[in-house]
């Protein structure tokens, strides 16, 4: 008798360390979901707290001695926002790099690196620069140039003007230029020329592609080619000299290329976006313009809607089937 009172309540003694260790076990994901849910609550606070401003200023071939003159932008930035701002130079790869991986916060970008921010990113540009040379304000014109004693010719229509290029040589700014390959390229297979930039030798006798402006610019000069993609501000200094520009004539013109800007990515809280942007903004100001034009020739900075800006270039790519 006394062993089956001792098994039963070695028994009862079981089940109850058994339902205790079940409760306990039920209550391990409530605790781990009440936690990540207070973590992911708290994170971004954490992330969202910025007490100094890191803005990428991107090397272009208009611009000198960059780093010097970026330092004065930063602090002029820094006595703005009451707090330190870093400039750092590099190049525009370089600089979506620096906004995926925290690095920095603000961007002075062209619009396919810019396409390319937002999606790696979430980054989205709210201003844009004014130049002098270009003919839209904040966009300017992709063009196609021949020498002044070509017998191409401007037509009537769009369509006319391109079809005398079949069998032309054509040379481009490079496989990477907006306005001296994707915005041309987008507008031929828009206009069923040519079904994609694999095809392009099927419309031209010759395709090559330079290192900028003015390799294609020359190629056109020296008779290497027929024509040449360009922006429209490659035919200044420092791209070729006065003498060559009027050896060039322009024959075709894409207008509404999204001008170059600033994004600041999405981790940046609102209230904080808004302070920078109106930082910025103050640049156009007679005081402090100088400084501003000293960086890449801009004239003034302007509000733009991220999406509305960038859309010739996004349908361009998406004409030409490229990747951002």
């Amino acid at each position: 008798m006394r062993k089956k009172i001792l098994l039963g309540a070695s028994s009862a003694l079981i089940a109850l360390t058994s339902i205790a260790i079940i409760n306990a076990v039920q209550k391990v994901p409530q605790a781990i979901a009440h936690h990540t849910r207070e973590h992911r609550v708290q994170q971004p606070i954490a992330q969202n707290t910025i007490t100094q401003l890191r803005i990428a200023f991107p090397s272009r071939r208009d611009s000198t001695d960059l780093q010097n003159k970026a330092n004065q932008v930063a602090q002029f930035l820094s006595r703005e926002l009451g707090m330190p701002v870093e400039a750092l130079v590099s190049d525009e790869t370089a600089a979506v790099e620096a906004l995926r991986a925290n690095r920095v916060d603000v961007a002075f970008l062209s619009s396919r690196p810019a396409i390319r921010a937002e999606q790696a990113t979430g980054a989205r540009m709210v201003l844009a620069e004014v130049r002098s040379d270009y003919s839209g304000g904040n966009t300017y014109d992709s063009i196609l140039v021949v020498r002044k004693d070509s017998p191409l010719r401007t037509q009537a229509n769009p369509q006319q003007t391109l079809n005398q290029l079949r069998g032309r040589r054509m040379a481009f700014a490079s496989r990477t230029s907006g306005s001296g390959f994707i915005i041309p390229t987008g507008d031929l297979v828009g206009r069923g020329i040519v079904t994609g930039p694999d095809r392009l030798d099927s419309f031209f006798s010759q395709v090559t592609y330079g290192d900028g402006y003015s390799s294609a610019l020359q190629a056109v000069l020296r008779g290497q080619a027929d024509v040449g993609a360009v922006s429209e501000y490659a035919l200044n200094p420092p791209w070729i000299t006065p003498a060559e520009a009027s050896q060039l004539r322009v024959l075709y013109s894409i207008p509404g290329v999204p001008a170059h800007g600033i994004v600041i990515d999405d981790d940046v809280p609102a209230a904080m976006r808004d302070r920078i942007i109106n930082a910025l903004m103050k640049l156009n100001q007679p005081a402090n313009n100088g400084m501003f034009r000293a960086l890449y020739n801009s004239t003034e900075l302007r509000r733009v809607d991220h999406a509305r800006h960038l859309a010739p270039m996004r349908q361009a790519l998406q004409r030409a089937r490229l990747e951002p």
